[in-house]
Formats: C-alpha cells, sequence, structure tokens
C-alpha cells in the first residue's frame, strides 16, 4: 500500500473513534509545525521545500514512521502551489519539489478555517500584516451570501412553472 493510500485510509475511516481523533490531532500538530518551519526561514527555506521525500519529511518533523502523514501535508499544501506536484505516488526516494504560492496559502488556509495555521506568528516573514488583512477582507467578500429576492410575479423557483405568488409565496389563511 502506498503512502497516499495509508494516509487516505487513516484519515478518511473512522474504525475507532479515539484513534481517529489521535491521528488527526498528530496531524494538525506535524502540519503546524511544518508550516511554522518554512514561514520561519522564509525567504531562505528552499532546503524545506525541495530534496527526497523522506530527507524533507525529516526536516519537517515527520519521523519516518509519519511518512503518510507527510504526504498528507503534501496533499494539503497542493492547492497552494505555482506548479502541480503528484503527491499521491511519494515513496521514500522521490524528488520533492514545492512551490508555494504564499498569498494563496495563505488564502487556502482562511478558507479551511485552519485558524491554528493562518494565525502563525512566522507569517510576519513572509506578508506585511496589511497584505494579511488584504487577503483575509478578499476570501470575506468571496464568501458572502447573496440572495436574491424573488418578486411575487416571478416564476417559482421550485419549478412549478406557476408565478411564485400563487405557489410557494402563497400565504397560509
Amino acid at each position: 500500500m502506498s503512502y497516499f493510500e495509508d494516509w487516505t485510509k487513516h484519515s478518511e475511516t473512522v474504525e475507532n473513534e479515539n484513534d481517529y481523533k489521535a491521528y488527526i490531532s498528530k496531524y494538525y500538530e506535524l502540519e503546524k509545525n511544518a508550516y511554522d518551519a518554512i514561514l520561519t526561514k522564509y525567504p531562505d527555506n528552499e532546503d524545506l521545500l525541495n530534496g527526497k521525500a523522506v530527507d524533507l519529511a525529516e526536516k519537517l518533523g515527520f519521523g519516518k514512521s509519519e511518512m503518510e502523514i507527510f504526504v498528507g501535508f503534501l496533499e494539503g499544501v497542493s492547492t497552494s502551489l505555482t506548479e502541480e506536484y503528484d503527491y499521491k505516488s511519494v515513496t521514500d526516494d522521490s524528488d520533492v519539489s514545492l512551490k508555494i504560492d504564499y498569498e494563496k496559502l495563505y488564502y487556502n488556509m482562511r478558507d479551511a478555517k485552519a485558524e491554528w495555521l493562518y494565525s502563525l506568528k512566522s507569517w510576519n516573514n513572509v506578508l506585511t500584516e496589511e497584505k494579511m488583512q488584504e487577503i483575509t477582507k478578499k476570501y470575506r467578500e468571496d464568501n458572502i451570501a447573496h440572495v436574491e429576492k424573488i418578486g411575487r410575479n416571478d416564476p417559482c423557483p421550485c419549478g412549478s412553472g406557476k408565478k411564485y405568488k400563487k405557489c410557494c409565496g402563497k400565504k397560509e389563511n
């Protein structure tokens, strides 16, 4: 079984609630430490983003027995890369090259509601306070719920073909 298959099995299958919670908690802690290391060393963090998978995992705090969790980390960061990376077929000797779009990463952390990640103090090494506020504002604007009011004489949204006032908009007496 590949590291990715192991990761998927453990992160998406709940056979024992306590074991699952412990596994996910461990992932979150390792993920947080890895991002903190990458952000802290920015812009001189190339040694943490390029190399053999097993070496990068170790540098980022994932032990040899945690390679599947490292692959989970790669899956998570993949949506914030400027170039695609095939994390699904990673082996110990795979070459890893991560080109991170840090603004997109910050936005995606917001989108994932991962406060433990987007609130890391090490973000100050990468983005200015103004830039983080700008990205936060864009995230909020992108996620505002928009509701169009249905007019009385508009077609009913249920698809009946009747006017709204004669269908779902009819008041109960």
